[in-house]
């Protein structure tokens, strides 16, 4: 079931950002009177799963979900059709048309690609608010996970306090910084430390079995006992929350490791909170100083604040705010996946390593159905996918945007030929690129 939820998620936000890009071409081609022959979602290698022609253009939906694409007449693109090319050209045409009026059709894809992102931020912010968790109350730090920054020296309880020079006030809005960190402020029982990250930072957290660098330290909440666990016939339900081990207080999960070592292979009394309500179990600690207990791996923000942990910072907004919000949210995002990418194309970031293909797209989905993820995890892919169309790759958007340009300012054009040249370069590259990234999807599952 949680699979079928995830490629349901997948292939909604797939189709819907394909069909959006490709209406963003096929627009103002109809609007300069330009034929579009194709207009299809996936690829139709072959054969296709439907088709049905209405006036001059074939809609259909193709068998391959690699992409989709809109054929427009008159134009070099991925269907290399010489035949047409060497014909007169026609006033209906791709290549009969101003320059200018080319330049929009072909910057048409990106734009819709960005305008409809910013929408999503700007309703996701009228619709969800925001909530983050204040880092100024958090008060023992953070539970360091990764032995990346361990190496950085960096120990469980370190509270951040800036990165790359700038205050961060939320955990979550703080949690996509740590891509581009440089520098960590961290704050050590009241002292300031700097640490100073690898230049392969990135690439060495891409290939790591823990991508997290740290998480919220929060207390051991009963998800769910192992069947094998001598345990199993206790009264445990899930969301009890253990607070002391024979009358010692452990207030984070992370303490009960160390705990336990020194009581292996015996019976134990245990403190715990049931609806905020205190009662007593006897518990056995197994010979790998575990009760033999899964804990529960998502926070719950509102109970932990209860609790004390720490303050949920939670805020709405009116319409007219939500436009503000989620166009500075667009921006950071945009800013960000630019940043992103330029780290990818230098070598010694490493960043490279981390590149993924449509597995480790379909992986970033949540395997139960969330409104709220999904559209986020969208707008973000629709940067992604606009940003990535840009590149002056020929066969690319972004091909054809820099051949437009360089018409346009030297007053020649470059010859058919020539593009077709281009084109076939571009293709080559493009499916490099799409290659390298899905074989990176399947080393790390064959070897990691």
């Amino acid at each position: 079931m949680e699979f079928i939820i995830k490629i349901s998620q997948f292939l909604l936000s797939l189709s819907l950002l394909i069909v959006l890009h490709e209406l963003g071409h096929f627009i103002p081609a109809k609007l300069f009177k330009t034929r579009v022959e194709k207009f299809y979602l996936f690829f139709d290698v072959k054969f296709s799963l439907f088709k049905k022609k209405i006036g001059d253009t074939v809609y259909g939906i193709g068998w391959l979900p690699l992409g989709g694409y809109v054929k427009i007449s008159g134009m070099i693109d991925e269907s290399m059709d010489k035949e047409q090319m060497a014909l007169p050209p026609q006033p209906w045409e791709f290549r009969s048309k101003p320059a200018w009026q080319r330049l929009i059709i072909m910057l048409g894809g990106v734009t819709v690609n960005f305008v409809l992102a910013a929408l999503i931020y700007m309703v996701m912010a009228f619709a969800y608010g925001e909530t983050d968790i204040a880092t100024d109350s958090i008060k023992d730090g953070y539970f360091i996970t990764n032995p990346i920054l361990e190496n950085m020296g960096a120990k469980t309880g370190d509270n951040v306090l800036a990165i790359n020079g700038e205050a961060v006030t939320g955990y979550n809005a703080m949690r996509p910084k740590l891509i581009e960190a440089k520098e960590i402020t961290i704050d050590r029982n009241g002292e300031e430390f700097i640490l100073t990250t690898p230049e392969d930072f990135l690439g060495q957290l891409s290939t790591g079995e823990d991508r997290t660098l740290f998480q919220l330290r929060t207390p051991f909440v009963v998800a769910q006992v192992v069947d094998s666990s001598a345990n199993k016939s206790v009264d445990l339900k899930e969301g009890d929350i253990i607070t002391a081990v024979n009358n010692t207080k452990l207030k984070y999960f992370d303490e009960f490791g160390p705990f336990l070592e020194s009581f292996k292979g015996q019976t134990v009394s245990v403190d715990i909170l049931r609806d905020f309500e205190p009662i007593t179990r006897e518990l056995k600690v197994d010979e790998d100083g575990k009760f033999g207990i899964y804990p529960f791996s998502g926070a719950n923000a509102k109970t932990y604040e209860k609790l004390g942990y720490y303050n949920v910072i939670t805020k709405t907004y009116g319409l007219g705010e939500s436009i503000g919000v989620g166009a500075i949210r667009f921006k950071e995002q945009i800013v960000g996946y630019w940043a992103q990418l330029g780290m990818i194309f230098n070598p010694n970031t490493g960043a490279y390593k981390g590149v993924g293909g449509f597995k480790a797209i379909f992986d970033v989905f949540p395997s139960t159905w969330s409104w709220e993820a999904f559209w986020s995890i969208t707008a973000f892919l629709s940067i992604m996918l606009g940003v990535l169309n840009l590149l002056p790759i020929p066969a690319l958007d972004g091909g054809h945007v820099m051949f437009l340009l360089y018409e346009m300012i030297s007053g020649r054009k470059p010859s058919d030929k020539f593009l077709e040249y281009a084109q076939m370069v571009g293709f080559f590259i493009l499916i490099a690129l799409v290659l390298f990234a899905n074989g990176n999807d399947v080393f790390k599952a064959l070897f990691k």
